[in-house]
């Protein structure tokens, strides 16, 4: 009775491919929750990157296993759509950060804060995935919609001069402080507390600063996520591929920020790779309707290669600045 269950194909794949890809996120989760952290406590810069190392490892896993059940190209597409994600969500970093800092998010309560945000990544990038296989199913073009959105937004990151705005100053949280019933401080680890109402008194449900942190990470993702699901869908169409992909690359990125949030600003060049790696996926479907289709290692290569050369010349040209930060 379940053989023709978990073979029968969803979303361009077999069912039991899903379900072996969710039960390793779960197994994961509840290994980082329920075992390393189960005791809230501030994780330094050695735990975060050998958490890090841990994701990675099981992300790259996950590859080899693509590999062995769909083939070469397959398991590359995977690996230069994790290697897009990984980067593209380092900007994430600065905002998580920001967000921390302005709603006085102490370290010890940051990881509680980041692993229920992944629940939330589960679920939004899954129906961000669906709707954009729909499109692309029903309408081909959309590939090329994918493209022409990718080249501007690489030209822009590459030569636009990106205004920082303030997380106070953010329109979303102050929609959110107006809309929610908060508490004016920290309630320990809680996201939700039973207080009187500010306006009536009368005890009702309120959302601490922590939820707000959630909410708004929750939001940034979303936004950041705009830009790498048509990046992925550029690479592949299999949305099993962009899906998994996605969600290793975050797991992992999550893990990996309490070291990054210390020394993000080494990568700084790095924006200018990944400029020239949306530009490269841009033109790549344009490029197929003249040079024919550009195989997955060639794509592999080149992301990898610009990537690469991001993050040397980031760590080269600032490594003055930090070393007289390090004699300061």
């Amino acid at each position: 009775m379940l053989a023709p269950l978990v073979t029968a194909p969803f979303l361009g794949q077999p069912v039991w491919l899903w379900v072996a890809f969710l039960t390793v996120v779960i197994v994961l989760l509840a290994l980082d929750l329920g075992v390393l952290h189960r005791d809230d406590h501030e994780i330094g810069i050695r735990e975060s990157l050998w958490l890090s190392l841990g994701y990675i490892a099981v992300g790259v896993l996950f590859g080899a296993f693509v590999w062995w059940q769909l083939g070469v190209e397959r398991a590359t597409e995977y690996i230069t759509g994790y290697l897009i994600e990984k980067s593209l969500s380092l900007d994430n970093v600065f905002v998580i950060a920001s967000i921390f800092g302005a709603l006085a998010v102490p370290r010890a309560l940051q990881h509680r804060v980041l692993f229920w945000g992944i629940v939330g990544v589960l679920v939004l990038r899954a129906l961000m995935v669906g709707l954009g296989a729909a499109l692309v199913t029903q309408f081909e073009w959309m590939l090329f919609v994918f493209g022409v959105f990718l080249a501007v937004t690489g030209v822009k990151m590459l030569f636009g001069s990106k205004e920082e705005t303030g997380v106070e100053d953010s329109a979303m949280l102050r929609w959110l402080r107006r809309t929610l019933p908060l508490t004016p401080q920290l309630e320990g680890r809680a996201f939700l507390v039973r207080r009187p109402h500010p306006r009536t008194g009368k005890p009702a449900l309120l959302a601490t600063p922590l939820l707000l942190a959630l909410l708004m990470i929750e939001f940034a993702d979303l936004i950041f996520a705009v830009d790498s699901i048509p990046a992925i869908f550029s690479i592949t169409t299999d949305p099993f591929i962009v899906y998994t992909s996605n969600i290793f690359a975050v797991l992992g990125l999550r893990a990996l920020y309490f070291a990054l949030a210390a020394m993000a600003h080494r990568f700084y060049y790095l924006k200018h790779a990944l400029a020239l790696v949306l530009i490269f996926i841009g033109a790549k479907i344009f490029l197929v309707g003249i040079i024919g289709k550009i195989p997955a290692l060639l794509s592999l290569g080149v992301t990898a290669a610009l990537l690469a050369g991001g993050v040397v010349v980031s760590l080269f040209r600032t490594r003055e600045t930090n070393d007289t930060l390090g004699a300061s």
